[in-house]
């Protein structure tokens, strides 16, 4: 949350002292043969290397306190910093526009490749942090959104992301307790990742049932190997479909399991796409979190775990309210305060100084989320390990496997059919 907003506050010193952000953020051109791109690079190369130098110092500090040496985290990130800008290239070479070959998605397939036949040594592990990526991400994204919109689509998204959430979950609670006989946190876990918010919500909910380690071990599996999945699904059926892009970013939202994955698949289709996505995953799914951790953590206290006493097994200690806050996704806090800060910075500077805000603070916190997002796809490829799945066992796989097709059918009616009207206004 900190480095996130840390940026965007960067900008806005920067703008009122007569620079620009845009010295950290290349938006590299588009090019069809090799002079053209030598001539685009040399113009841009000084950005580059300033990028490099201002993410490789941020992310560095946070990996210290995530306990990770710097010098092994800095070798890594330069790897996966290079590796962005190569992918990056390649995404505007005209050739691969024609087929619609976009960043996110060769990311993510050459991340899947490498880290599924390639051993991923340690020193370059240290810095595939998706989740520190995305999250700052997310943060940046939220300064390019304007607080009226979260507002105004909030309620909508909100309305959406709980029908889905509630349904998902029931589905897959019941489907592994009643048809597959699991434990009852194990499929509350699993419940958890499927319907709420990915590998967070699996680790959030486990801890507050005391869900097994290695249950809550199968429960991320599962949602990360589902996420990539749906990131394909998704994409290409939304485009099959013909789906407007803020309706396909509504569906992404909807039926996705993970940050990360979700803006992988939200970033094909536009700004309204990733709009419409963060406005229904962030807003509307990840902000539950503490509350669902809370109410599960209720249940299991009062309910499953009286049970467990009456048949002479241990208990858990009583619930703390402030479980609600420890369990809360503090980057949606950053999402928040930089959407209004922005809001709020142009409303006071008036119509008259709109455009250079736009121009010097909103377009270059938008290259910078564009780049954090580069990294995020790579990351999340080369971190995914398919052979994970082996060790999961079927039951819990189809437990999970059914409560997301229900999600992603459910989600499709929502953001297509019900609410489909309004989300393809969104961004026109």
């Amino acid at each position: 949350m900190w480095l996130g907003l840390g940026l965007v506050a960067l900008a806005v010193v920067l703008w009122l002292a007569g620079g620009s952000v845009k010295t950290f953020a290349p938006s590299l051109p588009k090019w069809s043969g090799w002079a053209e791109l030598g001539a685009g690079l040399g113009q841009r190369w000084p950005s580059v290397i300033a990028l490099f130098i201002l993410y490789a110092a941020i992310f560095a500090v946070a990996a210290h306190f995530l306990g990770v040496r710097a010098g092994s985290f800095l070798g890594g990130f330069s790897v996966l910093f290079v590796l962005s800008i190569a992918i990056v290239v390649f995404s505007q070479w005209k050739v691969a526009n024609q087929y619609n070959l976009e960043a996110p998605i060769v990311a993510l397939v050459l991340g899947l490749i490498v880290g599924n036949t390639i051993h991923i040594p340690s020193w370059f592990g240290d810095a595939l942090r998706t989740e520190l990526y995305v999250k700052v991400g997310v943060i940046l994204l939220g300064a390019t959104l304007p607080f009226t919109l979260v507002v105004k689509a909030g309620p909508v998204a909100l309305l959406q992301a709980s029908v889905i959430a509630i349904a998902t979950f029931l589905t897959i609670y019941f489907v592994g307790v009643k048809g597959f006989h699991l434990d009852k946190r194990f499929a509350a876990t699993l419940a958890a990742g499927g319907s709420i918010c990915g590998v967070s919500a699996s680790i959030a909910v486990g801890s507050a049932v005391k869900s097994r380690k290695e249950h809550v071990s199968a429960a991320m599996s599962l949602v990360v190997v589902w996420a990539v999945i749906a990131i394909f699904a998704l994409t290409i059926l939304s485009k099959a479909f013909g789906l407007p892009n803020g309706v396909a970013g509504a569906w992404i939202g909807t039926s996705e399991f993970a940050d990360a994955a979700g803006i992988t698949a939200a970033s094909s289709f536009g700004e309204a796409g990733v709009q419409a996505f963060t406005l229904v995953k962030v807003v509307g799914r990840d902000i539950f979190i503490g509350v669902w951790s809370l109410i599960l953590a209720l249940i299991a206290v009062n309910v499953w775990d009286r049970k467990d006493r009456r048949d002479g097994q241990p208990g858990s200690e009583k619930v703390r309210t402030g479980q609600v806050w420890e369990r809360f996704p503090k980057f949606v806090i950053g999402f928040f305060v930089a959407s209004i800060g922005l809001t709020v910075l142009i409303a006071v500077a008036g119509a008259s100084r709109a455009a250079g805000i736009d121009a010097l603070v909103t377009l270059p916190v938008k290259e910078l989320r564009t780049w954090a997002f580069t990294l995020t796809f790579l990351s999340i490829g080369l971190t995914t390990r398919f052979r994970e799945l082996s060790s999961v066992g079927w039951r819990p796989m189809a437990t999970f496997s059914i409560g997301a097709v229900v999600n992603i059918v459910l989600g499709l009616l929502l953001s297509a059919v019900v609410l489909g009207g309004y989300w393809g206004r969104l961004g026109s």
